[in-house]
């Protein structure tokens, strides 16, 4: 009778290989450690110049490579272009080793917020740019979770590579409802939104209301103004987004809502980017709640990791998810069960 073991290798479209570039160690480590794997030793360098190089250091030949790295994390000094430069040189050595098929996994894919022309004309698409960076460099395919704009897929040649797009959602809100950080309404903060926070709403059995964002573009991460559409009036608010940076839309957002009348307000988002000044101003908000005697609760998920972080800042752990979709790429199977299928959450 064949064992377990010899039907997965059966099944298996390569043997796997799990690599990773410094910046995603931590998240590599994590989700090879639930794929029961052990990561390819690799080494990356920097030169003095800012040149870098990444060399493999085991055979890869005819292997399924999986490439983990994070554009954007506090763990060191590089910018998002150093660490998408430096994964472009991994896949690159993935190709060159003669990989059978390279994936990689970027949890948080850089630059998805310039998924189009804002009104001007005389800028780039620098996703669409990103993507054919991927796809020349040698990459298969993509594994990222919640991307911005979902037409960035269309950027990627599919006879070239493809983007799996990984949703959170029903994990994600069993979650949130296990350690009851939920509330009587879910908002959008803009209309672009409005679907996923639709989503929520219907996991949730909630009421839906969203905030119409008015933003200045001639002044980079800056909301002019939110107004709500829908009532909020002694409600409790989970505040739903794919993307925090600056956190100028959360204080707007919680501004607009507590002068709407709204009680306790959690925000949730997928990707908890926090450039500065964002700790300063939840900082803020949080000590503006405490002043004023009502609750206020960040979420986040660890497609962005931070350390030290406040009591009233948590953060859902995606790897274990990320594991089982990428054994079902290895095999063959269906990426959408895994992400639909409902599961216990761990206990706080």
């Amino acid at each position: 009778m064949e064992d377990e073991t010899s039907s997965r290798f059966r099944d298996a479209r390569a043997p796997i290989a799990l690599m990773t570039c410094e910046s995603g160690r931590h998240l590599a480590e994590t989700v090879a450690g639930h794929m029961g794997n052990e990561l390819i030793p690799t080494a990356e360098t920097w030169f003095a110049c800012g040149e870098g190089k990444f060399e493999i250091n085991a055979n890869v030949r005819g292997h399924d490579v999986y490439i983990f790295q994070s554009p954007i994390g506090r763990q060191d000094s590089l910018s998002v272009y150093d660490r998408f430069i430096m994964l472009l040189h991994a896949i690159e050595a993935a190709a060159l080793s003669d990989a059978q098929y390279i994936t990689a996994v970027i949890p948080y894919y850089p630059n998805a917020r310039q998924d189009k022309r804002k009104g001007r004309t005389r800028e780039g698409i620098s996703a669409g740019l990103f993507a054919r960076m991927l796809q020349s460099a040698g990459a298969d395919r993509v594994v990222t979770t919640e991307i911005h704009n979902d037409a960035i897929a269309g950027m990627f040649n599919p006879t070239l590579a493809h983007l799996e797009n990984v949703f959170l959602t029903r994990r994600f809100v069993e979650w949130l409802k296990s350690r009851n950080l939920v509330g009587d309404v879910v908002v959008s903060p803009d209309v672009g939104y409005l679907e996923r926070a639709r989503a929520y709403a219907e996991e949730l059995e909630a009421d839906l209301a969203a905030l119409s964002k008015e933003r200045d573009y001639s002044k980079p991460n800056h909301v002019s103004r939110s107004t709500l559409i829908g009532d909020v009036q002694g409600r409790n608010i989970l505040l739903v987004d794919d993307i925090i940076d600056t956190a100028s839309s959360v204080g707007a957002a919680v501004k607009e809502l507590k002068t709407r009348g709204a009680r306790d307000i959690i925000v949730a988002c997928v990707h908890p980017v926090f450039s500065d000044p964002a700790w300063e101003r939840l900082h803020a908000v949080k000590d503006m709640a405490e002043k004023d005697g009502w609750n206020f609760q960040v979420v986040g998920t660890s497609t962005i990791t931070h350390d030290d972080t406040p009591d009233w800042y948590h953060s859902f752990q995606i790897e274990k998810l990320l594991a089982a979709i990428l054994e079902k790429i290895n095999l063959r199977g269906s990426v959408t069960g895994v992400q639909d299928q409902h599961e216990q959450p761990d206990k706080p």
